[in-house]
């Protein structure tokens, strides 16, 4: 196996970097065991929530799969909702375009990666809540970490060398299946494991040595985050030489199918609910690590009076954290009066959100499934119907629906706010409950804007910019030809 922590796109990395990876592989294999020799074997499984896409989840089997012509790979990990959100948007354009997509989450296996995995991921969700509590922690470590120590090329080198770890979950897959991964370490793994067709879907707009994966296909959504890959901007304290130009692809946002087809009919809507004066339809997301209680809290209390007045209806949607709704509950008698509530009734919020279109909403209405694809999923269904996302400034960054960016978690956000908002289908970040509370009051009482920033999405959308999804998948078919 080539050691590809050594050299990154022709820059030779340090020593001292060297054994910081050699170290923490070790760290890994002391504590999860080593099953470098072990040939793992796999099988398909449908996933009902997914069914309209021909989901088939890959779990471990006694015996080898054999895939068919037409499979292509979703390799990914649960890490917050990002990552599952955007596998998600790239198997729906994948079906579109006649394949069949495979769910691979390296972090679901009783395997020595799967469980490095799940401990990074551990690490990074308990950093992210405490960084909504501590000032201190958010300025001195959070942000420094996720916008320049992830920015760096010597971070990728450590990666790459646990990822080594991740090999033996591929034995199944032909050398040259198509294998799109929606986080760099699927991508390391394939690359390690010697698969031919990989494209590395990068989620953010913020350039980052992280997101690396050498031997790969780079996709981006961007143009800024084009440049800054092609340049290696910042990843180390010189210039670097930069990534070639097969390497790296600008491709637009990556959007699900149904979302994409039916965009100019859903923006249409909400603009023909704007001018018949109906309540404006708020849904907001709470992110997979469950942070920023106080935002919503703030949110909740400053809403309320406008749900009440039928100026607003409210769709929250609580993902798989429960622990959300108990404590606006706590914290907000009022909230608990008269929600609708959708909890563990995934099919019956699909029916709900079926008869949207010719039904006026008022009220509130709250939505909580265990099941993490249906948690994901919900906000999709309802992003259709509503009028207005608000949503911190990570992956929903880049979906066609007007949207308020509350204030990022991670530094590595940011930029997803300023692109979405020089783009013209958001607005910039809100760093506060004032400002949030301002931005809010504006959609309500100024039609116009948000108008405008249908008429911008559908614009774009002719422009190509929400087709990121579609050129993935082709790049991932094509790619090596």
């Amino acid at each position: 196996m080539e050691d590809k922590s050594k050299v990154i796109f022709g820059n030779r990395i340090d020593r001292n970097t060297i054994q910081k990876g050699i170290r923490s592989q070790k760290k890994f294999l002391r504590k999860f065991g080593d099953d470098r020799n072990k040939e793992y074997h796999l099988s398909a499984v449908p996933v009902p929530s997914l069914s309209d896409m021909g989901v088939e989840n890959l779990v471990l089997a006694s015996t080898p799969y054999v895939f068919p012509k037409n499979a292509i790979v979703i390799g990914n990990i649960r890490m917050g909702f990002g990552h599952y959100r955007i596998s998600m948007a790239l198997a729906s354009c994948a079906k579109a375009l006649g394949y069949i997509p495979y769910w691979f989450d390296l972090a679901s296996f009783d395997a020595t990666g799967s469980k490095m995995i799940r401990a990074q991921n551990d690490l990074y969700s308990t950093g992210s809540k405490i960084s909504q509590k501590s000032k201190l922690f958010n300025s001195v470590v959070w942000e420094p970490m996720n916008s320049e120590g992830f920015r760096k090329i010597t971070y990728n080198s450590v990666d790459q060398k646990n990822a080594e770890l991740l090999v033996p979950l591929f034995h199944d897959f032909p050398k040259d299946i198509p294998f799109i991964a929606t986080h760099v370490w699927p991508s390391q793994g394939a690359v390690h494991a010697g698969l031919t067709h990989v494209v590395n879907a990068i989620p953010d707009n913020w350039p980052m040595g992280l997101h690396l994966s050498e031997g790969a296909i780079h996709t981006v959504q961007t143009p800024f985050a084009y440049l800054g890959y092609k340049m290696l901007n910042g990843m180390a304290s010189k210039p670097l030489l930069g990534m070639r130009e097969k390497d790296l692809y600008e491709v637009g946002h990556y959007v699900d199918d149904e979302l994409v087809s039916h965009l100019e009919e859903d923006c249409t809507l909400r603009i023909k609910r704007l001018h018949e004066g109906e309540p404006l339809r708020f849904l907001l997301t709470v992110g997979g690590a469950g942070a920023g209680e106080k935002q919503f809290l703030e949110m909740m209390k400053h809403l309320l009076p406008y749900v009440k007045a039928k100026k607003a209806a409210l769709f929250l949607n609580f993902g798989d954290h429960l622990d959300m709704d108990e404590y606006l509950r706590k914290n907000l008698p009022d909230f608990q009066k008269t929600p609708i509530r959708f909890f563990n009734e995934f099919t019956k919020l699909q029916a709900f959100v079926s008869t949207m279109n010719e039904t006026r909403i008022e009220g509130i209405y709250l939505i909580y499934n265990e099941n993490i694809f249906e948690a994901v999923y919900s906000t999709n269904l309802l992003m259709r119907k509503c009028d207005v996302l608000i949503t911190k400034p990570s992956e929903l960054a880049y979906y066609p629906i007007p949207k308020i960016f509350m204030r990022h978690i991670g530094g590595h956000e940011v930029y997803g706010a300023i692109h979405s908002e020089e783009f013209g289908d958001g607005t910039f970040e809100c760093p506060d409950s004032a400002s949030m509370n301002k931005m809010i009051d504006r959609f309500i009482t100024d039609p116009e804007l948000v108008e405008h920033l249908n008429k911008t999405i559908i614009k774009r959308k002719n422009e190509g910019l929400y087709n990121g999804g579609y050129e993935v998948v082709k790049l991932a078919v094509n790619s090596r030809n």
